[in-house]
């Protein structure tokens, strides 16, 4: 992508996520995540309706009439996006890759949050972590985080997932709010999910492509795995072959879910055939009648 094509997707992504933002998502993200506590903010008269136990004794003595205690929320989070680069990501069989359309959600969630003016870091990954933004408010800041994640050339092709969550735990403070965006072809990451989720809140974004699970009858195909090189020749001819391989990938997403599941972590599965934005609303939904 040069930089004038680069330019453009910004812009698209930019008008479309803040129309998105504007008229939905905020609201939708402030009732999920609300801040981590309160805060003292001042003493004032007490009013009808105000809880008894805020009531501020020493003043109330002093003053001869009844004061409160009065606290706000602490609404500042920070929220970081942990976004997987690796080989595998630049797949799509329709127009858009999961790559691409994890620039695009990361830029929905990003701009919500500033929106409710939280902080949004950045981390791209491939088996390491191979670039890092701080946490930062700002559109311009958000801005900056979606062009990086469109123009970022990745050194190395595999996944690891549980780099990518190791690292931030060891640069964020606790309670952060962490975005995972993924096509988790990995394994033996279950354990680090488990650290990092009793630490901060996790939600998992399963970037899928429907090739990947069910392949036609296209004849004879060579496959070759974007992360490893490996190549097999695959006969789509076969009823058989196609069996083995839809049973093979839907095993696969059974065992991730349920590493999900017993990490208690939330995941959203998204397909590159079809908007994303009901699903992240379905999230956000469901998420907010737990709390």
């Amino acid at each position: 992508m040069d930089e004038k094509e680069l330019l453009k997707k910004i812009r698209q992504i930019d008008i479309f996520s803040n129309r998105l933002v504007n008229t939905i998502f905020a609201g939708e993200y402030e009732s999920v995540f609300k801040g981590q506590g309160i805060t003292f903010d001042e003493v004032r008269e007490y009013q009808p309706g105000d809880e008894i136990r805020w009531i501020d004794w020493n003043v109330t003595a002093r003053m001869g009439q009844t004061y409160v205690k009065k606290y706000v929320e602490e609404r500042e989070l920070v929220m970081m996006l942990l976004i997987d680069l690796s080989a595998s990501t630049s797949f799509g069989s329709k127009q858009d890759t999961k790559a691409s359309i994890s620039a695009e959600i990361a830029a929905l969630l990003a701009f919500s949050a500033i929106k409710n003016n939280d902080k949004v870091g950045l981390i791209c990954f491939t088996n390491s972590v191979e670039h890092y933004v701080a946490p930062r408010k700002g559109r311009r800041h958000v801005l900056r985080v979606v062009r990086d994640i469109l123009r970022f050339q990745p050194s190395k092709s595999g996944t690891d997932i549980s780099e990518a969550l190791s690292f931030a735990d060891q640069i964020l403070k606790p309670h952060s709010v962490l975005f995972l965006l993924s096509d988790f072809m990995d394994s033996d990451y279950q354990k680090q999910l488990q650290i990092t989720s009793k630490r901060h809140s996790l939600i998992a974004i399963t970037l899928k492509d429907r090739r990947e699970v069910d392949i036609p009858n296209v004849g004879m195909i060579e496959l070759e795995d974007a992360e490893t090189g490996e190549r097999i020749m695959l006969d789509t001819r076969s009823a058989q072959t196609q069996q083995i391989y839809s049973e093979r990938n839907r095993q696969i997403a059974a065992e991730r879910q349920q590493a999900f599941r017993s990490s208690k972590v939330d995941s959203i599965e998204i397909h590159t055939d079809e908007s994303y934005v009901i699903p992240l609303m379905r999230f956000f939904r469901q998420r907010a009648t737990r709390n």
